[in-house]
């Protein structure tokens, strides 16, 4: 019986395997714990490393995901599969400092807490190692934001590293948002007042090996959390970054009808036909590169899958074009009813292409 499982999610992290298993070892000498890496089917063989030291280590195992990807649902797929009374957090890419887990299991016994989260920002600790300038600033800004839009006074809700009692745990993740990189802030949100939490300093260090996986789509799964949280759960990650991606459709379908409208005057209901065309190729586009890149399509199924995007989205587009005809009718304004249409086909899409489209493979 393990006191503590440490959760690693991974994605191409095969040079940080053995390292990171020697850190955690000479951290938790005299401890009961066991490592749980979490790897989202790295190409890397990362699931492979994994299990070379499985062979001769029993408290080593693996979790490889097919299918899906993302930080936030590989963290509560490990935290679940654990049996220890706590379950700690921590980056694979040797940035967090594991000496500090030992303090960390001990404050659960000195005091009744619910979580202890590793603060970049408190007295004592740093993220000048890990960090370039640029990356600081957004930390810090993200940080504030978060505080401020989620009511946390937790000083660093963006930190990866943080240790929770499993019981407690479990109370929130059917609440939690599976898609995105911010889990922390998200746990914090949903336990809201309830939760007895501690900070301890430590020092962010930088990366050895591999890249970050931090990028733009990350900043707006973040936004997407934001929203996410302020509508208490109702609204997904996902139905705001497809939400994002059908707004820049509606600016690409205008820009579209526009053009063709004026190369066919008189024809509004083709030119709109052409809009939603263009449009629907644009969204499956931009929605396979950020809303479901957990299981983007490539190749032969990339092609598949545009093809069904249009299929699913058919009916969405006669009630497009349909109703944009209508209300032009009614009122000849092109921008307000070409609005009207894309807005009414949405929904349709949204719940199509979830389930025909983007459909776990």
């Amino acid at each position: 019986m393990y006191d503590l499982t440490v959760v690693i999610p991974t994605f191409n992290e095969r040079a940080n395997v053995a390292p990171m298993v020697d850190l955690l070892t000479a951290a938790l000498q005299g401890r009961a714990w066991e490592a749980v890496f979490v790897d989202d089917d790295s190409p890397d063989g990362t699931a492979d490393a994994v299990r070379a030291i499985a062979e001769t280590r029993a408290n080593i195992r693996v979790l490889q995901r097919t299918g899906r990807r993302g930080l936030a649902g590989a963290c509560i797929e490990g935290i679940l599969s654990s049996s220890a009374r706590l379950c700690a957090v921590i980056d694979a890419d040797l940035q967090h400092d594991e000496t500090r887990l030992p303090l960390m299991m001990d404050l659960f016994i000195q005091v009744d807490l619910d979580l202890v989260v590793a603060s970049r920002n408190l007295e004592g600790g740093s993220s000048e190692g890990g960090f370039s300038g640029l990356r600081q600033w957004g930390s810090a800004q993200a940080t504030s934001l978060t505080r401020r839009a989620l009511g946390i006074s937790v000083t660093d809700p963006m930190s990866g590293f943080f240790m929770v009692r499993r019981s407690s745990f479990r109370q929130v993740a059917p609440q939690l948002q599976v898609a995105g990189f911010k889990i922390l802030a998200d746990m914090l949100a949903v336990a809201g007042p309830r939760w007895q939490v501690r900070e301890i300093p430590y020092g962010f260090r930088q990366r050895q090996f591999g890249e970050s996986k931090m990028d733009r789509t990350v900043a707006l799964e973040f936004l997407g959390l934001l929203i996410a949280r302020k509508t208490g759960g109702l609204v997904s990650i996902k139905f705001v970054l497809f939400g994002f991606v059908g707004a820049v459709g509606v600016l690409v379908q205008l820009a579209v009808v526009a053009v063709a409208f004026r190369l066919m005057p008189g024809h509004f209901a083709l030119a709109q036909a052409v809009g939603v065309t263009v449009a629907i190729a644009n969204n499956f586009f931009l929605n396979n590169m950020l809303t479901y890149r957990d299981r983007a399509l490539k190749g032969r199924a990339f092609l598949k899958g545009l093809a069904s995007f249009y299929l699913v989205c058919a009916f969405g587009a006669v009630l497009n074009i349909g109703l944009a005809d209508l209300v032009y009718r009614l009122l000849p304004v092109v921008s307000l009813a070409s609005i009207a249409g894309a807005l009414a086909g949405a929904a349709w899409n949204f719940v199509a292409s979830a389930q025909f489209t983007w459909c776990a493979r």
